[in-house]
């Protein structure tokens, strides 16, 4: 009897213990994501409003030539990002698997810049890339006269100045979650395939990289988000500008929430963006799931 009510007492004190974190998801996220739902639903500007209008502030969302191509240039970065954030992740993390000297300073360095703000990762790569007393300046200096390096300022150029800073700031945690995926494979595999006089690149291609799938999964999932959410480097770097060049969704719901008085319109900018990150997330959530089911079976 007494062992029971120890038993019982531990599992109180830990139900207990996960209490506070179990209202924060209740209230603060799933509660705001209710009460963003109802306001996109009605016709508030300033203040929150009853009068419910149905679907129309999304119709006028998508009607907006700004959130078009806020989701444009969104598109263009996020594939470019990611892309580049995980070959060069992976390229990083297979150099150091190599029993590089000084691999725990190596590893430092490449991780540094994620520790970093982005905000203040933004400021950096504002003053490296203005034309005026950044990179340009600096080898016109030193003799290149007709040296030009002003995308920061090109309509056309500035997403690419944005997806230079944010992959200098990210490949390093794609680095260190791959590292740690590559270290967990079996040596043996390796020493196979040098018996066999398999080339390494091929062993990378067709047996590593299918074993990483889990890790590459998780690293897709967390750059995914990082690109719906990108906002502080554009700010610091851009402020959406020139124009309008460099205008991502996030800013366009910041300023209209903000700077516009349209809460209606800002909160259904950021129900597109919710259900966008629970297309990608939901299935692989899914998909974790039942691979964890089969392996308890199995």
């Amino acid at each position: 009897m007494k062992a029971r009510l120890l038993h019982l007492l531990r599992q109180l004190v830990s139900w207990a213990a996960l209490l506070p974190m179990a209202l924060t998801v209740l209230v603060a996220y799933l509660g705001t994501v209710l009460w963003s739902l109802k306001v996109s639903l009605t016709n508030s500007r300033t203040f929150p409003s009853d009068e419910y209008v149905g679907l129309a502030q999304y119709e006028r969302l998508f009607n907006n030539d700004r959130w078009l191509l806020s989701l444009e240039n969104l598109a263009l970065y996020g594939v470019l990002f990611i892309a580049i954030c995980m070959l060069l992740g992976f390229l990083l993390a297979v150099f150091i698997d190599q029993k590089v000297m000084a691999e725990g300073a190596l590893r430092t360095v490449f991780l540094y810049p994620y520790a970093m703000s982005f905000v203040a990762t933004g400021l950096v790569w504002q003053w490296m890339l203005n034309p005026g007393n950044g990179i340009q300046q600096a080898l016109r200096q030193l003799g290149w006269q007709d040296f030009t390096f002003d995308w920061i300022i090109d309509q056309d150029m500035v997403m690419y100045t944005i997806v230079i800073a944010t992959v200098w700031q990210a490949s390093g945690l794609v680095m260190a979650m791959l590292l740690a995926g590559l270290r967990g494979i079996d040596e043996e595999i390796w020493k196979a395939a040098r018996i066999d006089g398999i080339p390494t690149w091929r062993v990378y291609v067709s047996i590593v990289l299918p074993m990483l799938a889990p890790s590459v999964a998780t690293v897709f999932v967390l750059l995914f988000t990082a690109v719906i959410k990108l906002f502080d480097s554009v700010v610091s770097m851009t402020q959406g500008g020139p124009g309008t060049a460099s205008e991502v969704p996030a800013k366009f719901i910041m300023d209209h929430l903000f700077g516009r008085a349209n809460i209606a319109l800002a909160s259904a900018g950021s129900m597109v963006l919710l259900l966008t990150v629970l297309a990608l997330v939901a299935p692989f959530l899914y998909a974790r799931s039942r691979a964890r089911r089969r392996e308890e079976r199995g």
